[in-house]
């Protein structure tokens, strides 16, 4: 190195290099006034180190990289290593995607396409609504990565609900290097201890995860809205519009009050926009712009059709067949769903009982006739539940009896707390607990309530007929009686014996337990392991337990095969496709988005099985007394109507109408006689357009027309907010080049392979793709490295795999995976610090015959600062700069320098070599070059300029559609090379001698 002093006042440009602390450092861009944020030369971001300039400015001292060493020349493979180190360990290159190089996944190319909609807003307002597992969490992570690595936003915080909060916490960690903290009840003091009085959590810890329930309180709120990231993203949206209940009327609240922050970014997610609740789907376009909102009540004409378009800026909701119509290859590697049904039959004990059980919830329903409106609603819900767990299970029948019997040693509602309530607010608590435990209609009661409800206080006369109904029940577990439950144990049997690895979605958690103690005593214990995961264990548990399910079915010596049986606190959010294939629904749900939920679990971006199953185990046979009644209603009412729209459009469709009252309505038939002959007052809503008072066979002709409006909506819909005007030549070119410019799968599997081998590693193992390291038998020799894969997690057998999705458990191998990361930092640090030369080499003589003449090769290193402005009201005011770095290959010709593509490049340096060359002609060959370098001073100068002005234009192009009224643009660039350009390689390429 050479070096000059440089005062302490002496400002310094981000891409320079100075020397301090007794070594190089590059200057990075830091706004902070008095300090110098520095990262080693040949080191990572991990090693990043802040000077204080008064005090330590005077030892530091501008610096320039020295040329190669002629005396310390290497190998074409140390030269190779060299080049795809210095690629590998650049984390910002210079295209216009600053993210890449910070992601440990491979989007694909259809992901992009919310990118892009957000770089073409200066202020990202956007409403993710992708089918069920196309991947909207990557989607939206991938945007606030990108907006951070540009430097327009600093803080990042993702609102779901509760169960949800680890999820994205472990994604955001693993998927996108951003360590979130979870801001929740049980965590709160923790975070907030030691924070300087007035400072919010939201401002000391830039990532955050905050449960919606948690933050939605009154005395949260507002402090919240203050402090909060200046990237949001809500999860589950569609259960925050107002509606029915305090609980979404809060949440609705607090996004609204997010959203009124004008320069702060919102993404919303949600599979399910519209929910069949237009009020809502319209308060949800009204947090992307008050405007949108008026859409719903807006006539047809001009001004709507133009809204609608401008909200295709804000909107995009696709499926799987639009992406594999548009995306090609890009698109297709989803699996294909084989959806079969199984049945059993309602016969024996277990017939009786089912027929005793629904007879004795008529006996209820009609008893209550001519009582108040409260013990007509409580027969009802009694009623509901009892058929409800009948039909799951004999241990869920007997839980909701067991309940029932219990309510006799109560008082009831008229005794104890429920005197200080009126009748009105009894009613009210009755109607949301009950709609709870019995129904699947509330969005936002996806998976709080489980257990086996009982309903109604029993009468003293009912005991003895209660107790013999439970002990009937208790006498049918097992699948000799239980014929629901022999039928599932053929299927699981089936399945496993095609190399399938279920999971079983039950109602109720005594329905789940009961099946993970049966399917354990059915099924061989050597080769399969059963968990149940249901919501009465907090969310970190369920996580738990499906890890320790994936390490015994990823087990090298002896692997066994997981079956998991799962209530709905595993349909929403949770991804299960590394470790799962088929879906079994015990019980049938009663609202289809639920089922699609449930699927969407395993069949979703990253399955590795190219086909999975669904199928639906229900009551029919040929004989009607041995039908499950249930069943055979809600299937034809509403699943059957609901699966022909989404086998027409490729999408599921809400259903329409107030969800929980056409429940009740079908019910109701089940029961036997219509709300209007048992002369009750059932208060049962009806959805709009149907009459207040209408026997079943009115609801059902009405729902079959509200079925065809909503599908028709649906259609409408997707065909506006497909995105399909972005086409895939328009995303594809940018993506490759950023992609190539930071090295691809080959870069890392050549530095995996010769990096283990001058290091002295364990060799790796690689077969079809998939990689095995045992990091144990690192030598001690290299404990330095070794230690540096520990801090990162790294220890013991690990597998890994080039290719996607994984199998078996393996971890995707990109350039940001943790052993990709350490180990060309660690070749580079080593290298170009002159500590092991030896190890990549920055000079080579190869004498080869791909070559006719004499080629010398320049592997250079640039550094450019990107200025950055953006509009506002009072002008253009600027953004922290950019550090964007390249690596580059150029060949010295006689009439220049020429930019090699990536692929020429790396075809010339694997030309294979033909004999040695004698050290001495090494020397000469290496000195000869060395002396043309100063010449090349201009031509590197020139170099630099071009490429920096190709990085300008690149990163203006990407943003170039955001421009405000007017068309004045919203950004502005400005691309500064960082002189003089880095020579880090010089290879000399000899023609092999004529024969």
């Amino acid at each position: 190195m050479t070096s000059t002093p440089l005062a302490p006042t002496t400002p310094t440009t981000p891409g320079s290099i100075v020397r301090a602390r007794g070594r190089e450092w590059v200057v990075l861009p830091n706004p902070a006034p008095n300090t110098l944020k520095l990262r080693p030369l040949g080191g990572g971001d991990q090693q990043i180190a802040t000077l204080f300039l008064p005090l330590e400015g005077h030892d530091v001292a501008p610096a320039t990289f020295p040329w190669p060493d002629a005396s310390q020349s290497g190998s074409q493979s140390s030269a190779l290593l060299m080049r795809d180190a210095l690629l590998l360990k650049l984390r910002a290159g210079a295209g216009p995607f600053r993210s890449l190089g910070n992601l440990s996944l491979e989007p694909r190319a259809y992901q992009l396409v919310p990118l892009l909609m957000a770089l073409k807003q200066q202020v990202t307002r956007l409403l993710i609504a992708d089918e069920v597992g196309l991947g909207k969490t990557v989607e939206a992570l991938l945007i606030a990565r990108e907006l951070l690595d540009r430097g327009e936003i600093r803080t990042i915080t993702v609102i779901c609900p509760p169960h949800l909060c680890e999820k994205w916490r472990s994604d955001m960690a693993q998927q996108f290097h951003l360590a979130a903290e979870v801001v929740r009840p049980g965590t709160v003091g923790r975070l907030s201890k030691d924070l300087p009085v007035g400072h919010s959590l939201f401002e000391a810890y830039p990532f955050t995860v905050v449960s919606l329930d948690t933050i939605k309180r009154d005395d949260y709120r507002d402090g919240f809205i203050r402090g909060c990231g200046d990237f949001v993203i809500v999860d589950e949206a569609h259960t925050c519009t107002s509606g029915k209940g305090r609980g979404r009327h809060q949440r609705y609240e607090l996004l609204r009050g997010l959203a009124a922050r004008a320069d702060r970014h919102v993404v919303l997610l949600t599979a399910t926009p519209h929910s069949g609740d237009s009020e809502g789907f319209n308060h949800l376009l009204g947090l992307l712009d008050p405007k949108f909102s008026e859409l719903g009540t807006m006539a047809d004409g001009v001004r709507r059709d133009a809204l609608r378009e401008e909200l295709g800026a804000h909107f995009v909701q696709r499926r799987r067949q639009d992406i594999r119509a548009e995306w090609g290859t890009d698109g297709a590697d989803f699996p294909d769903r084989e959806t079969r049904e199984a049945t059993y039959e309602l016969t024996g004990a277990w017939g009786s009982l089912f027929h005793d059980v629904l007879e004795y919830a008529r006996t209820l329903v009609k008893r209550s006739a001519g009582q108040s409106r409260l013990r007509q609603r409580m027969s009802w819900w009694a009623a509901l539940a009892l058929l409800r767990c009948i039909s799951s299970s004999p241990a869920a029948a007997a839980a909701s009896l067991r309940t029932k019997l219990a309510g006799l040693e109560q008082a009831g509602l008229d005794q104890g707390n429920g005197h200080e309530l009126s009748e009105e607010q009894q009613l009210s608590e009755l109607e949301a607990l009950a709609s709870q435990g019995v129904l699947d209609g509330l969005d936002e009661a996806m998976s709080e309530e489980e257990a086996a409800p009982g309903g109604d206080l029993a009468l003293e006369a009912d005991r003895a007929h209660l107790e013999g109904l439970i002990e009937a029940a208790e006498g049918l577990r097992g699948p000799a009686k239980d014929p629901k439950l022999r039928q599932l144990v053929r299927q699981v049997q089936e399945l496993l014996g095609e190399g399938y690895r279920p999971v079983i979605f039950c109602r109720f958690r005594p329905t789940a337990h009961y099946l993970a103690e049966e399917l354990t005593a059915a099924l061989p214990k050597r080769s399969t392991m059963i968990q149940a995961v249901t919501g009465e264990l907090p969310p970190e548990e369920r996580v738990e337990r499906i890890a320790a399910l994936e390490a015994e079915a990823f087990d090298p010596e002896k692997p066994k095969t997981p079956v998991l049986v799962a209530t709905d606190c595993l349909s929403e959010g949770i991804d299960l496709q590394r470790s799962f294939d088929a879906v079994i629904h015990y019980d049938l749900c009663w609202n289809p988005s639920r089922h699609e939920q449930r699927e969407g679990r395993v069949d979703r971006f990253g399955q590795a099985r190219t086909t999975v199953r669904a199928l639906m185990l229900h009551g029919a046979c040929k004989d009607p007394k041995h039908r499950n009644p249930v069943d055979e209603r809600v299937l034809a009412v509403i699943l059957n109507k609901e699966k022909l729209i989404r086998k027409e459009l490729g999408v599921s469709v809400p259903v329409p109408g107030d969800m929980n009252s056409i429940t009740q309505a079908v019910l109701a038939d089940v029961l036997g006689e219509s709300i209007q002959q048992l002369g009750l007052d059932l208060g049962l809503a009806t959805p709009p357009g149907m009459p207040e008072v209408l026997p079943l066979v009115g609801w059902e002709a009405t729902l079959d027309q509200q079925w065809q409006s909503a599908k028709e909506n649906a259609r409408r819909t997707q065909t506006i907010f497909a995105q399909q005007r972005l086409k895939p030549e328009e995303v594809l070119p940018e993506w490759q080049r950023s992609k190539e410019a930071l090295g691809d799968h080959a870069a890392v599997e050549r530095l995996l392979v010769e990096a283990c081998a001058r290091l002295r590693l364990p060799a790796p193992a690689a077969a079809g793709g998939a990689w095995e390291f045992n990091l144990a038998e690192i030598p001690q020799e290299r404990r330095a490295l070794r230690e540096r894969l520990e801090s990162q997690g790294l220890e013991g057998r690990l597998s890994l795999s080039t290719t996607t999705p994984c199998r078996d458990g393996a971890q995707l191998l990109t350039r940001s995976h943790p052993l990709v990361v350490e180990l060309a930092e660690f070749v580079a640090e080593r290298a170009l610090s002159g500590t092991e030369p030896e190890l990549a080499a920055r000079s080579a003589v190869i004498r080869t015959k791909g070559v006719s003449e004499r080629t010398t090769l320049l592997l250079l290193r640039l550094r450019h600062q990107i200025n950055q402005e953006r509009r506002t009201d009072a002008g253009f005011e600027a953004m922290p700069p950019l550090l964007v770095e390249e690596c580059l290959t150029v060949h010295c010709a006689a009439d220049g320098l020429r930019v090699l593509p990536e692929a020429e490049a790396l075809a010339l340096l694997q030309q294979p070599a033909v004999g040695n060359v004698q050290p001495g002609q090494r020397q000469m060959e290496l000195e000869r070059a060395l002396k043309q370098l100063p010449a090349l001073e201009t031509d590197l100068r020139t170099l630099a300029v071009d490429q920096a002005a190709q990085a300008e234009d690149d990163h203006r192009r990407v943003r170039q559609a955001a421009v405000g009224t007017g068309g004045a643009l919203r950004m502005r660039f400005r691309c500064e090379p960082s002189l003089p350009v880095d020579v880090i390689g010089l290879f000399v390429l000899l023609p092999a001698p004529q024969l």
